[in-house]
């Protein structure tokens, strides 16, 4: 029961990450929001999420995770009641703020409490239903919030998230044990806590408006600068600080690093896929946001069961062979989907799908495995902070490098067209929205779009190939698995 509490707290923030997206057009009709405030009731989610982890990491090894992570939780039903019942686009974002801030506590935290409430043995199997209900999530969103708009309003997309945070609030008062703090009482590392929230928060929003003016100087190239030095700041200060925000048995696991690193690369490569395949088929073909996400469901159910194949699997072979495996069968259903045209038959998209569930099925669980295995429970809430935190960037970069990177080709593409000199083209052609496209132009808007969500998901599939030889070299010396050594043993 306390895993079933921590897999719908890991459910909950990834449901709201895209059950969103599908009631933005109602939300901007009803409340009147400006295209501006519109971007930032997604964005404002993805900010109060990236910047506050770590804070809320070092909060709970020193005040103890349950209790933490149980604030976070009513902070994210308070505000998702405020969203709910928002009158205006300002309180609106300043929800989803909040919404922001109690799932940077919850994704920081919900680690921290599975490593405490598992022993080593289990927790390969524990983190693999922690990464398919949390996945499920994810890609349950289109499918939720298109149901709901179907029969309710816009609110109920943020009501729905009240029975499952009471529901996972009792869950963990009833069957988490209060663990106590750290042994040692150390202070909290203020300096490291602003460095790291301002430099994360900068990143994220320099990233976060890149995909909507790229590369401006002032809105784009100033905040990753500023926020760039500022992490760089960040990392010095960790290395001199007494008692630093990342502590340094956390620093010096090599392992853990790598899956950071693997972390990063896989979900840059991940979210930079879903946002192009989205545009291809609800942009480009015309399919509506539900059945966008229905399609989901080929890759959403291979991913469950491969997810529950990695805790097994965590028994038998090394987190190298199964991370390994996890990015190759990744970047094959990512390839496939790469070949995707108005015209490929949906079976083509169907192959990726499954591939692709399969690999993100394994490389996640088995990510946070190698990561969470050898951290001790007094800095396991600093530990799964910097995990989570590179998850969150590399979404973000994802989005934002992706995006930009595909829209530059199609627009290079257009001007260099035959009517690419005569007609200048509107900025919805790089995200595959044709509408406006006179009509005897619509098959040159159309080979330039296709030009660009190529080259984009060709930069997925070096990300992902990339995370595969990080793999091979984060874990070059692979702890043999409990069971293999006492097999070994037997037979001598």
């Amino acid at each position: 029961m306390a895993l079933l509490a921590l897999c719908l707290a890991g459910f909950v923030i990834q449901l709201d990450v895209t059950i969103v997206n599908v009631a933005l057009p109602t939300i901007q009709h009803e409340l009147q929001v400006a295209p501006g405030s519109l971007e930032w009731i997604i964005s404002g989610y993805a900010l109060g999420l990236a910047a506050l982890i770590p804070l809320m990491g070092a909060l709970g090894d020193r005040l103890g995770h349950r209790p933490v992570l149980l604030a976070g939780l009513v902070v994210f039903g308070l505000c998702s009641a405020g969203a709910a019942l928002a009158s205006s686009p300002a309180t609106l974002v300043g929800a989803r703020i909040g919404q922001g801030v109690g799932g940077a506590d919850i994704l920081a935290l919900t680690l921290a409490v599975l490593t405490d409430t598992h022993p080593p043995e289990q927790r390969g199997h524990a983190i693999g239903w922690w990464a398919a209900i949390g996945g499920i999530g994810f890609g349950a969103g289109p499918i939720v919030g298109g149901l709901l708009l179907s029969a309710f309003g816009w609110s109920t997309i943020f009501w729905v998230n009240l029975p499952i945070i009471v529901v996972t609030g009792t869950l963990i008062l009833l069957t988490v044990p209060r663990a106590a703090t750290t042994s040692e009482s150390r202070p909290l590392d203020v300096p490291g806590v602003v460095l790291a929230s301002v430099g994360l928060a900068s990143v994220t929003f320099g990233l976060i408006t890149a995909t909507d003016v790229p590369w401006n100087p002032s809105r784009t190239l100033l905040p990753l600068i500023g926020g760039g030095l500022i992490l760089i700041a960040f990392v010095q200060w960790q290395r001199r600080a007494t008692d630093p925000l990342v502590p340094k048995a956390v620093r010096s696991n090599s392992a853990f690093i790598g899956a950071c690193f693997i972390y990063f690369t896989s979900y840059l490569a991940f979210s930079g896929t879903l946002y192009y395949v989205t545009l291809m088929f609800q942009n480009l073909l015309g399919w509506s946001a539900l059945h966008t996400g229905l399609s989901w469901l080929l890759m959403n159910a291979p991913f469950l069961v491969a997810a529950q194949m990695a805790g097994k699997l965590s028994q038998r072979f090394t987190p190298r062979a199964i991370v390994t495996t996890g990015c190759t069968a990744g970047a094959l259903g990512v390839a496939a989907l790469s070949t995707l045209t108005p015209t490929t038959p949906f079976a083509v998209a169907g192959i990726g799908y499954l591939v692709a569930g399969v690999g993100f099925g394994l490389l996640v669980p088995g990510i946070t495995h190698a990561a969470m295995r050898d951290v001790s429970a007094p800095v396991a809430g600093a530990a799964s902070a910097v995990l989570n935190s590179s998850r969150q960037l590399g979404t973000a970069v994802g989005l934002a490098l992706v995006g930009a990177i595909g829209a530059g080709v199609t627009h290079h593409t257009w001007v260099a067209s035959r009517y690419g000199h005569a007609h200048s083209a509107p900025g919805t052609i790089a995200t595959g929205n044709l509408h406006a496209i006179p009509a005897q132009l619509q098959g040159t808007a159309r080979r330039a779009f296709e030009t660009g969500y190529h080259v984009a998901l060709g930069i997925c599939v070096a990300s992902l190939l990339f995370a595969v030889w990080l793999s091979l070299h984060a874990f070059k010396q692979p702890t043999a698995c409990p069971e293999a050594a006492q097999v070994k043993e037997l037979s001598l």
